[in-house]
């Protein structure tokens, strides 16, 4: 697209449904950040982590070695388990692939947790608001894909597969207020809208 080309909501002076979500999304991330609600418990949950006698573990988990933070990198685990999980749950005669997708994606929880726990420790206040709510959203996919995965081993794939689509819109959900951290991280803020 060039500078000459005209974005059709400003020639029609509507927004799209797209713009109308998108605006309602940074709202609420920038009421969000701003709360103080929460502080109280972030400062001590922080101190607490930080306080952990981790030694050298603590560069590797905030991926000094790497040049960047490990988290982002170990996430990739669940997150490609349960999204191709739910691909293969539309495929006839794949149900077990499924399951065992849906229990790897779990058991690669732990590493991915302690790594962004770890990074959440130093964030700045308005970032760890939003860290937190990151964390409470990755605690219910976690609760869906586990509840998902004991129907599964239960011989209930299709209370599994339901499940797995809860768990999937909380990754979807966790996954946008991490990428808001993340982004704030790296370049300081967004531009105005």
């Amino acid at each position: 697209m060039n500078a000459h080309t005209l974005d059709a909501s400003a020639v029609t002076g509507r927004t799209s449904v797209l713009d109308t979500a998108s605006t309602r999304w940074l709202t609420a991330l920038d009421r969000l950040e701003r709360t103080t609600v929460a502080d109280p418990a972030i400062r001590v949950l922080q101190r607490g982590i930080r306080a952990l006698p981790l030694g050298g573990l603590r560069d590797l988990l905030r991926g000094r070695p790497l040049g960047h933070p490990l988290h982002p990198v170990l996430v990739q685990v669940p997150i490609g388990c349960w999204l191709s999980s739910a691909v293969l749950d539309v495929v006839p005669a794949t149900q077990r692939a499924s399951t065992t997708l849906t229990a790897v994606g779990l058991a690669g929880i732990a590493p991915a947790a302690v790594a962004g726990w770890v990074d959440w420790a130093d964030l700045p206040p308005e970032q760890a608001r939003v860290g937190l709510a990151h964390a409470a959203s990755n605690a219910a996919a976690v609760a869906c894909y586990a509840m998902s995965l004991t129907s599964r081993l239960r011989g209930r794939p299709a209370k599994g597969r339901l499940w797995s689509l809860g768990g999937l819109a909380a990754v979807a959900v966790t996954g946008a207020l991490g990428g808001h951290v993340a982004h704030r991280r790296a370049v300081g803020g967004y531009p105005a809208t």
